[in-house]
């Protein structure tokens, strides 16, 4: 979702400069780019250690998310070509599923703002037990869809969900957005979802 569907990478980053400011704590921006498509509970300690917090893991993610989701509820930055693609899975009826490292309370604001049969099957971070790059949350989402993941397409903009998801065992359309992700056996560049269709999509399948 971050980075894929809605670039809210900004807003993570925005937020995490917040509380280093907030609590006298150390961060840069290469801080920030090694947290994108972690798992939030790995980022809850990776900003605990660097800012030096009293916080416990758990409610630094709390605080993150309480940052991220005041922003996303006063605005939805939508990447190009994703509403328009999602729109057209739907009208194909070809189930989706999302697959995300953000938690249930930040997701539904942005789920809330397409149909409510967008997606047939929603894994969030907070419902796996080991996230990404684990491939636990695309064989999740897979199995719930009734699919082996090798018959699935994922579409990822980070190394680590494209890791997560190829490891797993799908072929990955992967959209650079804020940082590289270096290729890999079963992944196919594009430069942004703008103007793919579904009709696209068989092509990138092996």
């Amino acid at each position: 979702m971050d980075g894929t569907l809605v670039d809210t990478e900004p807003y993570w980053i925005e937020t995490e400069y917040e509380l280093a400011r907030t609590y006298g704590g150390a961060w840069s921006q290469e801080d920030a780019l090694a947290l994108v498509g972690n798992d939030l509970l790995e980022s809850g300690r990776y900003i605990k250690e660097r800012m030096g917090l009293p916080h416990t893991p758990e409610e630094v993610v709390e605080l993150l998310l309480d940052g991220v989701v005041a922003r996303i509820q006063q605005h939805v930055p939508w990447c190009p070509g994703a509403v328009e693609l999602l729109a057209d899975l739907r009208a194909q009826q070809i189930p989706c599923a999302l697959v995300t490292m953000s938690y249930q309370r930040f997701v539904a604001p942005i789920l809330s703002q397409l149909p409510a049969e967008t997606f047939a099957v929603v894994v969030t971070g907070d419902q796996v037990t080991r996230g990404k790059p684990h491939p636990e949350p695309y064989e999740t989402a897979a199995a719930a869809l009734g699919l082996a993941p090798a018959q699935c397409l994922a579409i990822e903009d980070s190394s680590t969900g494209t890791r997560s998801a190829e490891s797993a065992g799908c072929t990955v359309l992967v959209v650079e957005n804020h940082v590289p992700v270096p290729p890999g056996e079963r992944r196919v560049f594009r430069s942004t979802l703008a103007g793919v269709g579904v009709a696209d999509l068989p092509a990138l399948l092996p």
